[in-house]
């Protein structure tokens, strides 16, 4: 079993900084790409940062210049630096990642994994 755990969320208020992390446990054999997305009520999971399978980055238009998405792969862990944050940024952020597992002496194809989300909010 492959879980996503995030962790870092809370209240900030405008202008202010926060670091969320998202740790890759389980039988995995190798980690292909991890992304950031987040979701408000209402509306659908929009994309905020993530890994390209060609090793670059893409970000969110509402989030370029102020939010930075870095890996630690020998910890399994991704990790979303967010400055300047706004109010609008607020939202429940959510880890994903594709994952290949080991399954005795099989390594299946990629997955992807969903971490649980941990909420962001900016608010003066």
């Amino acid at each position: 079993q492959v879980q996503l755990v995030e962790s870092g969320g809370g209240l900030v208020q405008p202008g202010g900084s926060l670091r969320l992390s998202c740790v890759a446990s389980g039988s995995i054999f190798s980690i292909d790409r991890m992304g950031w997305y987040r979701q408000v009520p209402g509306k659908e999971r929009e994309l905020v940062a993530g890994e390209t399978s060609g090793g670059g980055t893409n970000y969110g238009e509402s989030v370029k210049g102020r939010f930075t998405i870095s890996r630690d792969g020998a910890k399994n862990t991704v990790y979303l630096q967010m400055n300047s944050l706004k109010p609008e940024d607020t939202a429940v952020y959510y880890c994903n990642a594709d994952i290949r597992e080991r399954r005795g002496v099989v390594v299946t194809t990629p997955y992807l994994y969903w971490g649980q989300g941990t909420q962001v909010t900016v608010s003066s």
